[in-house]
């Protein structure tokens, strides 16, 4: 089965006419986008959208063999003009199944916005879904037979759709993940394909031809991955944002309630209040047992707080108690939780605080715990396959 994407962006494209944001400034060339159709095997038409027939043109192919033309969404704007010779558009009712002369089985997905997703078989059996632009599906078979060959669907704006699907089988690893419906909330250049890459997407230009079931060399989405940056830097939303994507994350609360500070419960309601409602919580800084373990993808927050933790545990506020076996404790500690990293077979996510960048600490003990915060950042990130800074919101690859 081959699908050929007309479009990929939202349906008031990308850029938008005289919107002036960085994303639309920069949306150029290859990054420029029509509203999302697909074209498959030359039989199929998924969302008719203005410029549909000059667009197949344009990727050498032609809507004359179209049979069926499906929307899966409400156009929004003038009505489109139905090109001469192909079938009138229409909406298929939610769980009704048809099937095409060319031998292509088609079945409606309930959503859970607005809209209609599309599950289409090819007379090869090669399976492919293609969700509207805002929706996840309403619901899925749990333990779904055999994953999706193809997925379609917006993956910046709908992250838990792509989730939802992970956690019932309808994805797998050979499953081709491609974000359609890109829109100016996307990040503007390379920062896109980054954030995709780490949910396990990727994204294509316009015009592109794909073989459904092909390989495709996607890269991995890393197993250990730490997450740097200073104070409101965003390194715990982008950390977040790594694994919504994923079902049953466990995010790991190094910092305790903190019973009494409001301010500090505050940040802790607005952390819960991002995160998808399907993740674990656990507030604890015994980091062993949950590295040693499998299980879903983990997310450490933050190992600051945890270093703060221990520091208090092994008496290096003291001088005496420092010089007297406290920093030799501490070594251990580290060493016991970087070797626990290295044998980690679940994928983990851990942010830490940058601090060795500013003023310097006009306390002995305030050193003493940047020094070590500095040392521990340097040993876990040597265990990482991925290691980000993040300053003012934007991501610096150190690695990976």
């Amino acid at each position: 089965m081959e699908v050929t994407l007309l479009g990929t962006g939202a349906p008031a494209g990308l850029p938008r006419p005289d919107c002036p944001c960085a994303a639309c400034a920069t949306a150029l060339g290859p990054d420029a986008r029509a509203a999302t159709a697909l074209l498959v095997d030359g039989a199929l038409l998924l969302d008719l959208t203005p410029g549909a027939a000059f667009a197949a043109a344009r990727a050498g192919h032609s809507l004359g063999g179209v049979r069926q033309v499906l929307l899966s969404h409400p156009h929004d704007g003038p009505p489109v003009e139905v090109p001469a010779g192909l079938p009138h558009p229409v909406r298929v009712p939610d769980g009704r199944e048809l099937t095409l002369l060319t031998g292509h089985r088609v079945r409606a997905v309930a959503m859970d916005a607005g809209g209609t997703g599309y599950a289409v078989t090819g007379p090869d059996g090669q399976r492919l879904l293609y969700l509207p632009p805002g929706g996840a599906p309403a619901g899925l078979e749990t333990a779904a037979a055999q994953s999706y060959d193809m997925v379609l669907a917006d993956v910046v704006g709908r992250p838990d759709a792509l989730a939802r699907l992970r956690a019932v089988g309808s994805t797998g690893p050979t499953t081709d993940v491609l974000a359609v419906h890109l829109g100016h909330d996307v990040p503007p250049g390379g920062e896109l394909r980054r954030r995709l890459a780490a949910a396990g997407a990727r994204v294509v230009p316009d015009g592109t031809t794909l073989v459904v079931g092909a390989y495709e060399d996607v890269p991995d989405v890393p197993r250990r991955t730490l997450v740097l940056g200073g104070a409101r830097s965003g390194k715990s939303v982008e950390a977040e944002r790594r694994l919504e994507s994923f079902p049953d994350v466990l995010y790991v609360a190094t910092g305790g309630t903190r019973g009494g500070d409001t301010e500090w419960a505050a940040r802790v309601a607005a952390h819960r209040e991002r995160r998808p409602g399907s993740w674990r919580t656990a507030e604890t800084t015994d980091l062993l047992p949950v590295l040693a373990q499998d299980g879903p993808p983990v997310l450490i927050d933050c190992l600051s707080l945890w270093l703060t933790d221990v520091m208090d545990e092994v008496g290096a506020w003291d001088d005496a108690e420092w010089a007297g076996g406290g920093e030799k404790a501490l070594r251990r500690r580290v060493r016991e939780l970087t070797e626990a990293v290295r044998c980690a077979r679940r994928t983990v996510v851990a942010v830490s605080n940058e601090v060795g960048s500013g003023i310097v600490p006009a306390t002995a003990s305030g050193r003493r715990y940047r020094d070590e915060l500095g040392r521990l950042n340097a040993a876990f990130a040597n265990e990482c396959e991925q290691v980000l800074l993040i300053v003012a919101g934007q991501a610096v690859v150190l690695r990976g």
